[in-house]
């Protein structure tokens, strides 16, 4: 992991315990980050503070856990994860605890991402054939397709 300026000045090492690091993100108070890693040929969700501190893996299972994203308020952290058999949608608290799946679809439901005022998660979908866009509440109820055409979606964002 690396951190640098916006105009990519000062290019910072942030070391890790484990290679292999992807999908990162900052948490909102810009104190910590998240990311997936390989472990033992599957991906885990870790979390570590800005200057290479206190890693926390906060997933352990046999299953690819990918795409983690903190909620607005920092609480939570929305991601995907293929431990059911297909990619679901599942909600944890920041530190790990609480795990919860979303999503119980036939298709692959991925990429979550969490509305600006964390009241909603968008995500893909291939519930129905093609990659679609889909949004529902933060608990996982009303679940809403947005998208229908014969395009594949990806990497839904809120404005």
């Amino acid at each position: 992991l690396y951190k640098m300026g916006i105009d990519g000045s000062n290019k910072t090492h942030i070391p890790t315990e484990i290679g292999n690091t992807i999908a990162a993100e900052w948490s909102h108070d810009g104190t910590k980050v998240i990311f997936n890693a390989y472990t033992n040929d599957n991906q885990e969700i870790y979390t570590i503070d800005e200057d290479g501190t206190n890693q926390i893996r906060l997933t352990n299972n046999s299953a690819n856990d990918m795409n983690p994203s903190y909620s607005p308020d920092g609480s939570k952290i929305v991601f995907d994860s293929e431990r059911d058999g297909n990619k679901e949608i599942y909600v944890m608290n920041a530190d790990g605890s609480n795990q919860v799946r979303l999503t119980n679809a036939s298709g692959s439901d991925e990429q979550p991402t969490w509305s600006p005022d964390g009241k909603q998660i968008a995500f893909i979908s291939q519930r129905d054939g093609g990659r679609e866009i889909y949004k529902m509440n933060s608990d996982g109820t009303n679940q809403t397709r947005l998208t229908n055409n014969s395009h594949n979606e990806y990497s839904p964002s809120w404005k």
